[in-house]
């Protein structure tokens, strides 16, 4: 957050209290000013003193001080046992007594407003949501000719109406919010105002709306004369939701020139200096994200596409510099928003490793993960669907089959969103083609993703990966003609889209097929650009499949130099994942295979290490979907609670200067 940020000088309680007496038309007694300042100092030292601090704060109230310096006081010592201490119940009766007696004082704003917020925050971290509303309306009645506090407390209201998922009534928030700033001249806060609102459409999905509301974004964004690095700041929050529901809709390809647009945006905010002059206009001081988180959500973003597209070596990269960047600034800010990201940045990798034959280290970064989630029940409750979905692709990849089935079913029990369900019940019909022997649920679950018939969503990867399955199933049942059908229809899907993952998967089984009709020089010209392709992926599990046809096909066909280098190639494969997939089934994070829904994130017990399973190859995990990121990634009225609404989950609204 910027150093000018009137936020961070509010949520400064005492320096706060010391800038509003150096404004008042009376001098404050000395007392006062002895017992802040102590106050101020305990608070401040290495480590903070607060029983100190508290005390000083307390000792005001000796002296009997008017009605200011008591709803002051209240405030200052409501903040610091809400923020400091886990002495809730005294928190609330200070926050509650500075809330009531701030509201018989007139111009007395900043203290009125201040504590309306806290009070608020600090009875939605009880769960006490139904306490914050009535108060978060109050104040937003009687803050109309304060716009700075009437911006502040409209965004944090639909931050809690969306945090509820009522995301009809944070609309209507958002919507009264842009037109208040509107009416006060303010086009810079009025934009991010419907630009959060755009976010929660796109995830109502409610595109005829969303459409002509960017279109509009987009013009008073390119049309608006003001601070640059608010501009650009502006743009990147309009990009992030373009090339979100771009990559929602697995339109990797498509998306590309957008994304290219964010990139180029964010490099342009990194050589921008910040305006140490404040706004004019009080409306106007907001702003969406500092530069330096900025910087690790295009990171996020690029990891997303790259993982998507099947650059997984890209993915990589990117996820290298965000979670160095994010162990930075991890140091000087405890946002839970960067926490956020880093699982986000994990959840992602972790596909990439299964797919690149790295299993030991995923099922490390999913222990990672997990102990994130630990430290946050909120961030916990967003993401256990995903972590469950993570395990399952992880027993796939060693042949779990029981146990990838009860995670993915513990998954679908977790969500209700549409495209993580349609991902979990691809994997898990891929778990039953395998098993052989679960006929009824495995034509069950086709039924409900007929990617020729009402499939579930809208995105294009999704429909192609269903297509897919079809395919492997025919495969399996010897209806090649069938399969093939499928299987082109993937190809047709993945290739416009540059689905690398998925082109690869279909031409390998192709191959596989064509091998088994007998007609050689067509599985040549399938399995050949398959290994190719995996090899720039790069895909183990495609690979170790090719090679294996390359040879058979090489022996078949007479040639015997090629046929030995390709089973020289199968053999380096086999070895390759036979030791990681022995080195996996050895940690003793592998118990996290096993875990209930309720103790998934509990610590892992190292004396019970399952055996290391048989290895079998791997030829039908479906990774190709990443789990998306639908949002505006932006911070609400000073808190940055956390809430999804999709398997990535979704960021607050806006901060405050």
């Amino acid at each position: 957050m910027s150093t000018l940020s009137a936020t961070s000088a509010g949520r400064e309680f005492l320096v706060f209290g010391r800038l509003e007496m150096a404004a008042s038309t009376e001098a404050p007694e000395p007392w006062y000013l002895a017992l802040l300042g102590f106050a101020e100092h305990f608070r401040t030292s290495s480590p903070p003193k607060i029983r100190l601090c508290v005390h000083c704060l307390q000792a005001v109230f000796q002296f009997k001080p008017p009605p200011r310096v008591e709803a002051r006081t209240h405030l200052q010592l409501g903040s610091v046992l809400y923020r400091h201490t886990k002495n809730s119940e005294l928190a609330q009766t200070h926050l509650e007594k500075a809330w009531f007696i701030s509201q018989q004082i007139s111009q007395f704003d900043d203290v009125k407003f201040e504590a309306a917020s806290i009070l608020s925050e600090f009875y939605c971290q009880q769960n006490l949501v139904d306490s914050a509303k009535p108060v978060l309306r109050k104040a937003i009645q009687i803050s109309q000719q304060t716009p700075y506090w009437h911006c502040r407390l409209l965004f944090q209201l639909a931050q809690l109406h969306a945090l509820e998922k009522d995301l009809v009534s944070a609309c209507d928030l958002l919507g009264v919010g842009a037109e208040y700033a509107r009416v006060m001249g303010s086009e810079y806060t009025r934009v991010l105002f419907l630009l959060s609102k755009g976010m929660l459409l796109l995830m109502e999905r409610k595109l005829s709306e969303v459409h002509p509301l960017l279109t509009l974004c987009g013009t008073i964004v390119e049309n608006w004369q003001g601070n640059p690095i608010q501009k650009e700041s502006l743009r990147v929050f309009f990009l992030v939701l373009h090339v979100t529901h771009y990559l929602d809709a697995g339109q990797v390809k498509s998306v590309k020139p957008c994304l290219k647009q964010l990139q180029q945006c964010i490099q342009t905010i990194s050589t921008l200096h910040d305006d140490e002059i404040l706004p004019t206009n009080p409306a106007a001081l907001f702003h969406w994200l500092p530069k330096e988180h900025m910087c690790v959500l295009v990171y996020l973003v690029t990891v997303m596409h790259s993982m998507q597209a099947g650059y997984l070596e890209k993915a990589q990269k990117y996820t290298d510099k965000a979670l160095m960047q994010l162990e930075k600034l991890k140091m000087l800010d405890n946002s839970p928003i960067l926490s956020m990201f880093q699982v986000i940045l994990l959840e992602h990798i972790i596909m990439c490793r299964l797919v690149t034959g790295h299993k030991a280290t995923a099922l490390q970064e999913i222990s990672q993960v997990c102990q994130l989630c630990q430290q946050s029940p909120r961030l916990f409750t967003n993401h256990a669907a995903q972590l469950h979905t993570l395990l399952g692709l992880y027993c796939i990849s060693v042949n779990c089959m029981d146990n990838a089935e009860a995670q993915f079913t513990a998954a679908l029990q977790m969500t209700t969103h549409q495209e993580l369900w349609t991902f979990i019940v691809t994997n898990l019909a891929s778990v039953y083609i395998r098993e052989g022997n679960r006929h009824q649920e495995l034509y069950s679950l086709l039924e409900r993703i007929n990617p020729d018939h009402n499939f579930p969503v809208s995105s294009h990867c999704l429909r192609a990966a269903a297509f897919y399955i079809r395919g492997l199933l025919s495969f399996f049942q010897g209806r090649y003609n069938e399969a093939k059908r499928f299987l082109r229809e993937t190809l047709k899907m993945s290739n416009a889209e540059d689905l690398n993952r998925l082109t690869a998967c279909s031409l390998v089984l192709l191959g596989h097929i064509f091998f088994v009709l007998g007609n050689h020089r067509e599985s040549n010209n399938m399995v050949v650009p398959a290994m190719q392709l995996a090899s720039k992926i790069p895909d183990m599990s495609v690979q170790l499949w090719s090679s294996a046809l390359l040879k058979d096909l090489n022996k078949a066909c007479g040639n015997t130099m090629d046929a030995h280098e390709a089973a020289q190639m199968h053999q380096n494969f086999s070895q390759q994942l036979l030791q990681d997939h022995i080195a996996a089934c050895s940690l003793p994070e592998h118990n996290l295979i096993s875990v209930s829904t309720t103790s998934v994130t509990q610590p892992i017990n190292s004396e019970s290490v399952h055996p290391a399973w048989i290895f079998k190859r791997n030829d039908c995990v479906i990774g190709d979907r990443t789990m998306k990121l639908e949002t505006a990634l932006c911070q609400l009225a000073g808190f940055h609670s956390v809430h999804s609404y999709t398997h990535l989950g979704h960021w607050g609204i806006m901060t405050g200067f």
